[in-house]
């Protein structure tokens, strides 16, 4: 194994959640009686440059297949959270009709719609067949490929060259993360300005996040690594802000280091700070991870098992890849958690990898009337309390397994 970043070959664990199948490859009625891929889902951080990383054993095109299935717009606190970010950079950067906006990883279009909206000229890239025409869909110009050097220069070459390019939780998705980066250098104009919004693995580690590992996350980040990584692909970070989403994420400001259009905030060196004294750059902050997610798999098996033994009925919601990552590591299947609903018909009618665990529509968790709710998506916990209110009315209960067990009404 070598540091996908700097080439380095020492390596300390970090955490092995065993085999597991891709997270986001839903599976048809036909596909359960057939052999399912599973990979090892083992996570290690390179001691040189402090980067986590999968040890990777399958081809990027095995996890982000035309018929990906996960699609943002399902999500309202991530809509809200998109047209705020829109707002926000048009008024600090000043972003107008003779701007350009790009998008990497644009999904359906989530995000560029209020782009759109308020008049300014924009596209996206996304390598997803579904997703991109979900984007067309809604009048976005899409680009259906995957982002590096080469299409930067393609499109710099066009004329498309962007005033600010979006790039939302996909620097973790990325199994070329200098190609990746070095893209950003060649697609902004010389003031231009790219934000990445991405997981922080200090909170990770803080909030027990273990289920936010699965194989499209081939790495787990920090400023720390993100700024070595950036500096030596022709980036500049200039700011960084946190926001809540995902567990806590960073949003890192970056532009091209041949021009230094913007100024350092002291915001930088405040987070590298918070960072080094957390212990990101030492042996210890990495240890001991496994043992706190064994232990809150062992929690939530614990509970599968009571529930059972009382003769409750349990359901979930949200059919989500940390969602997989839990249930794979827990064994669970469709004896354990009866169906999981999801209000993404794409979802709808499939099986969970792994566990072969039905996807319903909500309406099944109406009629059925669960006596346990397992909130999967624990990150949008409020949001899906507060639109499955109604399980109360019978006496149903609300589960999350991160960062522990809890159960609440």
């Amino acid at each position: 194994m070598r540091c996908r970043h700097c080439g380095g070959d020492d390596f300390i664990p970090f955490l092995d959640l065993g085999q597991a199948p891709p997270s986001n490859s839903y599976l048809e009625a036909e596909d359960l009686t057939r052999p399912e891929k599973r990979y090892p889902l083992v996570i290690r951080t390179c001691t040189s440059c402090w980067l986590t990383q999968t040890e990777d054993f399958a081809d990027r095109e095995e996890f982000f297949s035309g018929d990906y299935a996960y699609f943002s717009s399902f999500s309202r606190t991530w809509l809200d959270h998109a047209r705020t970010y829109v707002a926000d950079m048009r008024e600090r950067f000043a972003l107008g009709e003779t701007s350009l906006v790009a998008e990497i990883a644009a999904n359906d279009g989530y995000l560029l719609q209020y782009v759109k909206q308020i008049g300014i000229p924009c596209y996206g890239v996304e390598p997803t067949r579904d997703t991109a025409q979900a984007a067309r869909a809604r009048g976005i110009d899409m680009i259906e490929d995957f982002f590096g050097r080469d299409l930067a220069a393609r499109l710099a070459q066009q004329g498309r060259q962007a005033d600010l390019v979006a790039a939302n939780n996909v620097l973790a998705h990325v199994p070329d993360i200098n190609d990746f980066v070095a893209g950003f250098a060649n697609l902004l104009k010389p003031a231009g300005v790219a934000t990445f919004e991405f997981p922080h693995i200090l909170e990770m580690v803080r909030g027990n996040q273990f289920d936010t590992a699965y194989h499209e996350h081939y790495s787990y980040l920090s400023l720390l690594a993100v700024d070595r990584i950036f500096r030596a692909n022709g980036l500049s970070v200039f700011d960084v802000g946190v926001t809540p989403h995902h567990g806590g994420s960073l949003r890192v400001y970056a532009c091209r280091a041949d021009y230094h259009a913007h100024p350092v905030t002291p915001a930088v060196a405040s987070m590298l700070s918070t960072e080094r004294q957390a212990g990101l750059e030492s042996e210890t902050f990495y240890a001991g991870f496994q043992t706190k997610a064994e232990a809150a798999r062992d929690a939530f098996c614990r509970f599968l098992g009571d529930a059972h033994a009382a003769g409750h009925k349990v359901a979930a919601y949200g059919a989500a890849a940390k969602g997989n990552t839990l249930l794979n590591f827990a064994g669970a299947t469709a004896r354990d958690v009866a169906f999981v609903v999801d209000r993404n018909p794409a979802k709808q009618g499939r099986y969970m990898p792994g566990s072969h665990i039905p996807i319903v529509s909500e309406d099944r968790l109406k009629s059925e009337q669960p006596d346990k709710v397992v909130i999967l998506p624990w990150n949008i916990e409020t949001e899906i309390r507060n639109q499955l209110s109604y399980i109360r009315d019978w006496g149903g209960q609300f589960v999350t397994a991160i960062p522990k067990l809890a159960i609440r009404n």
